[in-house]
C-alpha cells in the first residue's frame, strides 16, 4: 500500500502583496498628477484573469480586484458594454456567458466587494439598435444609471470632428460620483478608450478637471519584447493580430527601449490630438508614459514565470486548432502562434502531458488523457467501457494523491451500470461511458459509505493548478468540470468519432 502524498504547492513566481501595495499607490499618484478626475481605463479582466494566473504564479485570478479594495472608498467602477457585442450575442468564451449576462455578473460581483457601482455606458448604439435600447431599459429597470454613446464618424481620426458637438458633443455623459473612475468592460473592443476621452471632454466644457490613465497588464513594458510572459500575450491575442513593439515614442523622448503593443501605438498621435483639443495639451510623451502597470516590479522568480508563459503558449496553440476544426476561428490563428512558439524556442513536446497521453491512446487505439501533478507524477487514463478516459484520468490522479492502490475500485462497476442503463435507455446518450461529472457525483455518493472515496475526494483541491492533455476534443460538460477544478486542459483537435459534426459530450 503506498503512503498518502503530501500536499504540494505549485512554484510561485510572482509577489501578490507586493503587487497589491505597490500598484495601488501607483494609482494613488497618477491622480495626484492629473490633479483633478482620473479616468483610469483597466484592460484585462478585473475578475477571473486566468490569462495573468497562468503566466505569473502566485497572481492570483482576483489579484486586480483585491488592489483596487486598498482604494475602494475613492474610486467607483462604471462598466463599457459595445451594443454590436450584445446584437452579435458575443460569448466570454472562458465562462461560456453573454457579454449582456457578463456586465449583470460583474456588477454584483463589485457590489458584492463593497465597489460603487451605479453606471454602465452602452457604447456605438444607434437608433435601430432594439436589442441595445432593451438592455439599456433593462439595466435601467433593475436601478442602474445608463448612458449612450452614439457612432461617431470618422473616429478615430477626424479629430475635429469627434472632438466637438457632432461627435462628443452627442454623447451622453453620466456623473461620477468620485474623482478615481475605473472603466471595465466584459471584453476587447468595448469602447472603454472613447468613453474615458468622452467623459473628459464633457468635464472640461463644465469646468471640472480631468485626465487619463491607463492600467493594461500585458504587454509588461518593463519586461523584453522577446520575455516568454510578453510572448504570451502575442499568442493570446492571436485572432486580434496585437503584436508586441518597442514604443519609438518612448525611445525618442527618453533613449530607453520598453515594450509596447501595435494598437496603442498607432493609436497614440491621436489620443494626443484628442487630448490637445480637449484640454489644450498633453501630458503624455509616449503610449507607456500613460500607463501605470507596475507588474514588472513585482516578478520574484524570473525562471518560474517563463517556463509557466512557454506553457501557456503551448495551450494557445492546442486552443486554436480545436476553434479551428470547429470552425470558431479561421486557420490563420494557429499559425501565428505557432510563429510565437518558434520565436519562444519551444514545441508542443514541452508540454509534458502531451506525449504520455498519445502513447496511450496509440497503445490502446481508444481515446486517452494525461496529468501532471504538482509533485512532477504523470497519471493517465484511457477509455474503457465503464469510463471515458478524462474520467479514469481523474479518478487515477485522485488514488496517487490519496495514496490507494491504482488497481482498487474507487466506484465498482455494479454501481456504474445503473447510471449507464439511465444515460442510454432513458436519457437518450448514445454513449455509456461515465464522463468527468457523473464520476464525481457518483464517488461523492460512495464516500458516504467508502473510506477509500473519502480520502480521494478530499484531495480535489490538489487538482488546482495541474495540467492535463486528452487526445481528443472535449465536450461542453468536460471542459467545464476542468475549469472549476482549476486544471489546465488542452486537446489534440480530433473528435472521439470522425463522422461527428454536432459534439456536446
Amino acid at each position: 500500500m503506498p503512503h498518502a502524498s503530501a500536499r504540494s504547492v505549485p512554484q510561485v513566481g510572482f509577489d501578490r502583496e507586493r503587487y497589491i501595495a505597490l500598484q495601488s499607490d501607483r494609482i494613488r499618484a497618477r491622480q495626484r498628477e492629473i490633479g483633478g478626475r482620473l479616468y483610469l481605463e483597466m484592460g484585462g479582466k478585473l475578475f477571473d484573469d486566468l490569462h495573468a494566473a497562468r503566466v505569473l504564479p502566485g497572481f492570483a485570478p482576483d489579484t486586480k480586484i483585491a488592489m483596487l479594495e486598498q482604494l475602494r472608498d475613492e474610486l467607483e467602477i462604471v462598466i463599457a458594454v459595445n451594443a454590436r457585442d450584445l446584437r452579435r450575442n458575443k460569448m466570454r468564451a472562458d465562462l461560456g456567458i453573454t457579454y449582456e449576462d457578463e456586465v449583470l455578473r460583474l456588477v454584483d460581483s463589485f457590489r458584492a466587494r463593497g465597489f460603487l457601482v451605479e453606471n454602465v455606458v452602452v457604447t456605438q448604439l444607434d437608433d435601430a439598435d432594439e436589442t441595445g435600447h432593451g438592455f439599456r431599459d433593462r439595466l435601467e429597470r433593475l436601478g442602474l444609471r445608463t448612458v449612450r454613446h452614439r457612432t461617431i464618424p470618422g473616429y478615430p481620426t477626424d479629430v475635429s470632428r469627434i472632438v466637438g458637438e457632432e461627435g462628443f458633443g452627442r454623447n451622453e455623459a453620466f456623473e461620477p460620483s468620485r474623482d478615481l473612475v475605473v472603466l471595465t468592460a466584459p471584453g476587447p473592443g468595448s469602447g472603454k478608450l472613447a468613453t474615458c476621452l468622452s467623459q473628459i471632454y464633457h468635464d472640461h466644457r463644465r469646468g471640472v478637471p480631468a485626465g487619463y490613465a491607463k492600467f493594461e497588464t500585458f504587454p509588461v513594458w518593463d519586461l523584453p519584447l522577446e520575455h516568454p510572459v510578453n510572448l504570451a500575450y502575442e499568442a493570446a491575442t492571436a485572432d486580434l493580430e496585437d503584436l508586441n513593439v518597442i514604443d519609438p515614442y518612448h525611445l525618442r523622448a527618453y533613449g530607453e527601449q520598453v515594450t509596447s503593443y501595435n494598437r496603442d501605438v498607432e493609436v497614440f498621435p491621436l489620443l494626443t490630438a484628442l487630448l490637445e483639443r480637449i484640454d489644450g495639451s498633453s501630458p503624455y510623451r509616449s503610449p507607456t508614459d500613460m500607463g501605470v502597470n507596475l507588474v514588472g516590479a513585482c516578478i520574484a522568480d524570473d525562471a518560474v514565470c517563463r517556463e509557466a508563459a512557454g506553457q501557456e503558449i503551448i495551450r494557445r496553440w492546442f486552443q486554436a486548432r480545436v476553434e479551428e476544426q470547429r470552425a470558431v476561428t479561421d486557420e490563420g490563428v494557429s499559425e501565428r502562434i505557432g510563429l510565437v512558439m518558434r520565436r519562444t524556442g519551444i514545441d508542443v513536446d514541452d508540454r509534458a502531458v502531451v506525449r504520455p497521453a498519445r502513447a496511450l491512446a496509440e497503445a490502446e487505439q481508444a481515446p486517452a488523457s494525461a496529468i501532471r501533478l504538482h509533485d512532477g507524477t504523470l497519471v493517465t487514463g484511457k477509455t474503457s467501457p465503464l469510463l471515458g478516459c478524462s474520467a479514469a484520468m481523474l479518478l487515477n490522479a485522485l488514488k496517487h494523491l490519496a495514496g490507494i492502490e491504482r488497481t482498487a475500485h474507487l466506484l465498482s462497476p455494479e454501481s456504474i451500470e445503473p447510471i449507464q442503463t439511465l444515460k442510454t435507455q432513458h436519457l437518450g446518450s448514445r454513449n455509456p461511458r461515465l464522463h468527468t461529472d457523473e464520476v464525481l457525483i457518483a464517488l461523492s455518493v460512495s464516500a458516504a459509505s467508502s473510506e477509500n472515496s473519502r480520502r480521494a475526494l478530499a484531495h480535489l483541491a490538489d487538482l488546482t493548478d495541474t495540467d492535463a492533455h486528452t487526445t481528443t476534443i472535449l465536450g461542453s460538460v468536460d471542459e467545464g468540470i476542468f475549469r472549476s477544478l482549476g486544471i489546465r486542459v488542452t486537446s489534440d483537435p480530433v473528435y472521439q468519432r470522425k463522422s461527428e459534426l454536432y459534439h456536446k459530450r
